[in-house]
């Protein structure tokens, strides 16, 4: 055991390494199944050791005293702590199991379900000898308040988020989306202290915890923000509630469940709404439920119905639906949503005759896991600024890139630019365009970006009179070149008939 705070370093290489451990046996797209829960578990015993062992110095050793609920964030029942799985040499699994359903039931108003359903008896995957190697790599570091700080836990845990993104890039997109790009929506949704921040599609909760960081780099109280979230994958919602405690937040709302047919959060008269709304939602969900959205009982359906296979515009219904009186949003979209016809083309003809569209900024191709569309950013207010009524910003920033072999990646200083942009609302060549309602009806309500980011070319051409002269300096020059040819032709001639 470390004696020492342990380094944001070391707990990258610890979680590596238990990816490692699994290897083989376990598909990558799975480690996250088992890796979180394990890290989750160890962290909640050893900070109940460390607070039952403050509460024995308190009381003289008076062993019972130290043992009451009151002194413990959470409760871990009799046979359900860390050690006891660790001295546990056959079953490992059961006793895995065992120990996070006990602590589960102990904890049902905070930590029902959270470690997910993962298949910890099922020895043809997870033999003993794996198991043991597991809890013995886990069990080198304390993981205790006094050890590690709770945000370097959570930048560690967002480390091995983007790790196994990595990993799999099969459909890493759906769990995982660029730091960079997290970070450019929070700029622009500026949350402040106090106010409730949503997302539909929260994955393991990487956007929220980005509203949380912008107060913190802005010296505000983000112990006062409420967060709520709501995510269909099991795995991806348990994983971010467990991100929510290790980075030390209280007061949040994770549900799991299909935010389009069945939404989590209610008031007496419907939806619960927001003052900030941020998501990058599935792209162009199929099975998304459009058979309920015609007579929506949640009074989403506030500008048309969705077309059956594309779910793209019914999440951005339900998150306008989702703000309240002055709330503002940011969404992740595919370009399509920008410029398709039919069902859809009407929705943004409404949401735009509306004025709730504040900004549309295209991103650059390649930047997603699993996917190389590239990506756009809609900005929609309740309350627009005086001056942006009646007009969209449009945003061209697919050169904001850094070209990778593989992938490519929106780096600090292209979400610097893109927010200067944004923030300064200026026609800028090549770049940036505001456009008014009616420049939008002459193009029939289409928001593809290059129909308003005009791209003027430097043809660098010379002009008429330029060209004139060059083309009467080379006549000039050919005429000499065929003299010369036509005399070394002449001597050569001669030469032979010699």
């Amino acid at each position: 055991m470390t004696k020492n705070k342990l380094t944001l370093s070391q707990l990258e290489q610890y979680l590596s390494k238990a990816a490692w451990i699994l290897k083989g046996p376990v598909d990558a797209s799975d480690f996250k199944v088992y890796i979180f829960p394990l890290l989750f578990f160890k962290r909640l015993s050893d900070v109940y050791d460390e607070e039952y062992q403050q509460a024995l110095e308190e009381s003289d050793g008076d062993v019972e005293y130290a043992s009451l609920p009151e002194f413990h964030r959470f409760e871990i029942p009799e046979g359900c702590h860390w050690k006891d799985v660790r001295e546990t040499t056959t079953n490992v699994g059961v006793a895995i199991e065992k120990a996070l359903r006990g602590i589960e039931q102990a904890n049902q108003d905070l930590l029902y379900g959270i470690f997910g359903d993962a298949q910890w008896s099922n020895k043809n995957k997870l033999a003993d000898r794996l198991l043991l190697d597991l809890i013995e790599h886990f069990s080198q570091y304390t993981l205790a308040n006094s050890m590690v700080e709770s945000d370097l836990l959570g930048n560690a845990y967002e480390y091995l988020i983007k790790h196994f993104a990595d990993l799999t890039n099969k459909k890493a997109g759906e769990f995982y989306t660029p730091r960079s790009v997290v970070h450019l929506l929070g700029l622009i949704l500026d949350p402040h202290e106090g106010e409730s921040i949503y997302d539909p599609a929260c994955g393991t909760g990487g956007m929220l915890l980005e509203c949380v960081d912008n107060l913190k780099e802005n010296n505000e109280d983000y112990r006062t923000l409420k967060l709520f979230g709501q995510e269909k994958n099991l795995t991806s919602s348990s994983i971010a509630r467990m991100n929510m405690f290790l980075h030390g937040i209280e007061d949040f709302q994770i549900y799991r469940g299909d935010t389009l047919r069945s939404p989590a959060f209610f008031v007496a008269d419907g939806l619960k709404t927001f003052d900030c709304v941020i998501a990058n939602p599935p792209f162009s969900l199929k099975d998304w439920g459009a058979e309920n959205w015609a007579n929506d009982p949640y009074g989403r359906n506030i500008a048309g119905v969705p077309p059956k296979g594309n779910g793209d515009m019914a999440w951005v219904q339900h998150m306008i639906k989702s703000m309240n009186s002055t709330g503002r949003m940011t969404v992740v979209l595919p370009h399509g949503a920008l410029f398709r016809k039919g069902a859809e083309g009407r929705i943004r003809e409404e949401l735009l005759k509306q004025d709730l569209l504040e900004a549309v900024i295209g991103l650059g191709s390649n930047i997603f896991y699993g996917t190389q569309l590239a990506a756009c950013v809609m900005v929609f207010k309740q309350n627009k600024e005086s001056h942006k009524k009646g007009k969209v910003l449009f945003i061209d920033a697919a050169n904001q890139v850094r070209v990778g072999r593989a992938q490519n990646f929106l780096e600090p200083n292209h979400v610097q630019q893109i927010y200067s942009w944004y923030g300064n609302y200026a026609d800028v060549e090549n770049q940036v365009k505001i456009a008014t309602l009616d420049d939008i009806i002459e193009n029939d309500y289409n928001l593809n970006i290059p129909l308003y980011v005009e791209k003027i070319i430097e043809d660098n051409l010379p002009s008429v009179e330029e060209a004139m002269s060059d083309l009467k300096i080379a006549w000039a020059e050919s005429l000499k070149a065929e003299e010369k040819f036509k005399t070394i032709l002449k001597r050569f001639t001669t030469d032979n008939a010699d």
